[in-house]
């Protein structure tokens, strides 16, 4: 009965924060959403907001709400969100996740949150992202 209140537990599904150089060398820092199940994603809503709290003023900070949808987004498939500034690496990156999928064993909306603390987005904890052939940081 719980799990029919809090939905269906969502596994294999992942956000990654990917450094990119663009073509004068510079670095850009990217959104992927990564599906890493068996099954298709299908009518995916992403929402992206960054809040916290300005470490000089100790002032409250919330940043726009930034809403994406993709179609579908096949198994082991990756597809870029939106770019993320280095201003916000110092709040809170809240991108929270709902999408369809019809499995055989679970016809229905999962939904995740994923956060990305204040100060986790550095380019010294950046390890390879196997499936983009690119360096970030991923929360799983």
């Amino acid at each position: 009965m719980r799990e029919g209140i809090l939905g269906p537990r969502v596994d294999n599904v992942a956000v990654a924060i990917v450094e990119e150089k663009n073509e004068a060398n510079v670095s850009e820092y990217y959104v992927y959403l990564l599906n890493l199940r068996d099954d298709i994603m299908e009518g995916i809503i992403v929402t992206s907001t960054g809040y916290g709290e300005n470490a000089t003023t100790g002032e409250r900070v919330k940043t726009s709400t930034l809403r994406h949808s993709l179609e579908i987004l096949l198994p082991n498939e990756a597809a870029k969100i939106e770019p993320i500034m280095e201003e916000v690496f110092g709040l809170a990156n809240e991108f929270w996740v709902s999408f369809w999928v019809n499995d055989g064993n679970y016809d229905g909306l999962f939904d995740k949150k994923f956060v990305f603390l204040p100060e986790t987005i550095t380019t010294s904890k950046m390890k390879l992202i196997s499936i983009l052939g690119k360096k970030g940081i991923i929360i799983k």
